[in-house]
């Protein structure tokens, strides 16, 4: 695992939320890129939360998260929801700002693989913004530090 660092597995081409953006927005978002999470970035570029299926699924229970592809896409395309279901959950009101989980644990790019890998153990975190200078310059998944150590050469 030597020389990974999180400026080498992350992913560069980011897709984020705004504060703003809405529940049928995010989840239109998380639907058209199969991604699970979006940071949230204000208007400087600062990431100020995370949103993922998780904070989506949680406000509606346990049979709701147990089937969470159908309920994903069914919020970002809305065609199988009721209109007073959708009007009841508010998917065209609620807003990632509450929504979100803030504030958001990131790491820096020249964070080595050792240490993103303890991170998301003790943590229990899927995912880490990667920030440069203060700004979003990636995102690192659980997938993508067990590919960095598979493909190590571990002396």
């Amino acid at each position: 695992m030597m020389g990974f660092r999180a400026k080498d597995i992350m992913t560069q081409n980011v897709i984020t939320a705004s504060p703003d953006t809405t529940l049928k927005e995010i989840a239109g978002l998380l639907s058209k890129h199969a991604i699970s999470a979006v940071p949230v970035c204000d208007s400087t570029g600062q990431v100020v939360g995370i949103v993922s299926e998780r904070d989506l699924l949680r406000p509606f229970g346990k049979t709701v998260t147990q089937r969470r592809d159908w309920w994903v896409s069914a919020l970002a395309e809305g065609s199988d929801l009721e209109p007073e279901f959708a009007g009841l959950i508010g998917v065209d009101q609620h807003r990632a700002a509450l929504l979100m989980t803030a504030p958001v644990q990131t790491v820096g790019v020249d964070t080595e693989l050792a240490e993103l890998a303890e991170i998301m153990s003790q943590k229990d975190i899927k995912r880490l913004p990667v920030l440069r200078d203060g700004r979003l310059a990636g995102i690192v998944s659980r997938a993508d530090v067990v590919r960095a150590i598979a493909g190590a050469r571990l002396v």
